[in-house]
């Protein structure tokens, strides 16, 4: 009894930190609003983005996006992510579920959005680096950086983790709502995704507002002490996942492997603690658990 009401307690304090005060009201009209959907179920982009992998993969997507300097002067000038970083992760956090889960108007609806908001959001950084939202080259980096670290994450600590089959058409179901973001040339295939990555990296580097993000999320994280060992656990985790050039650009230093295998490790115990969690709480959302492939070894 003390044991699932703690549990309810925990699972019910995370869903409000993540999907914000109107979590449960949004939560109903995502997933029980009736209407055609843009992904099926059971279709991949469910898969992992119904996993708590997407706690990792959000995380190493904010370090990865951050070396591109006109997306950090972007996010720095206008998203608010220090002043309401709770905010802007319900935010976020809700737009991947509206188009994953939700029905294909509310869907296409959260998409003109952002994308009213991309064109309002340009501008100048410090350092002289012009920015547009709406580029559509700074749209494709936004995008990749995402995917990556959706795949990355869900790869490493996912609690099914997908046949490469599956992998691919996560990405390609990705770059279908990407197009109506306004990417143009979005990948297919997660062996497009890692040569668009690859293509990036002479624009990418740690600039000083960068490496002010980065120091905010690593040792600054906007949560209470009491939770600051499982969000050591996540970034470790994150920044493990991450390709060693650009890991060695977020935290320079040389890769240690017990350390990493401690961090994939502990990336795995908190994301299965948080699945503990989430699953007494009816308002949690519920991963699906089709097209499974084996449960990753220990490191």
């Amino acid at each position: 009894m003390v044991l699932s009401a703690l549990r309810r307690r925990a699972g019910d304090s995370l869903f409000a930190r993540v999907a914000g005060p109107d979590g449960p009201a949004a939560r109903a009209r995502i997933h029980e609003t009736p209407g055609p959907r843009w992904f099926e179920p059971g279709s991949p982009v469910r898969i992992v983005h119904g996993d708590a992998s997407m706690f990792v993969g959000g995380l190493r997507a904010l370090l990865l996006q951050a070396l591109h300097p006109a997306a950090m002067a972007g996010v720095a000038g206008h998203s608010g992510y220090k002043s309401d970083p709770w905010g802007r992760l319900a935010r976020t956090s809700t737009f991947l579920a509206v188009t994953a889960f939700g029905t294909a108007d509310d869907a296409q609806a959260a998409v003109d959005r952002v994308r009213a908001i991309h064109e309002r959001v340009r501008g100048t950084s410090p350092e002289g680096v012009k920015y547009r939202a709406s580029d559509p080259d700074l749209l494709r980096w936004v995008h990749v950086a995402e995917v990556d670290s959706f795949v990355a994450a869900h790869r490493m600590v996912g609690a099914r983790p997908l046949d490469e089959a599956g992998y691919d058409e996560y990405v390609a179901q990705m770059a279908t709502v990407a197009e109506r973001l306004g990417v143009v040339g979005a990948p297919t295939t997660t062996a497009e995704l890692a040569e668009q990555i690859e293509a990036y990296r002479a624009e990418l580097r740690a600039s000083p507002q960068a490496r002010d993000t980065i120091d905010f999320l690593l040792h600054q994280p906007p949560v209470p002490w009491t939770l600051r060992l499982p969000y050591r656990g996540l970034t470790a985790s994150a920044l493990v996942s991450l390709q060693p050039w650009a890991r060695a650009m977020v935290r320079p230093g040389e890769a240690a492997p017990r350390r990493d295998a401690r961090a994939r490790r502990a990336g795995r115990i908190v994301t299965r603690l948080i699945r503990w969690s989430l699953a007494a709480t009816p308002d949690a959302p519920r991963p699906a658990t089709t097209r499974p492939a084996a449960e990753p070894s220990p490191a």
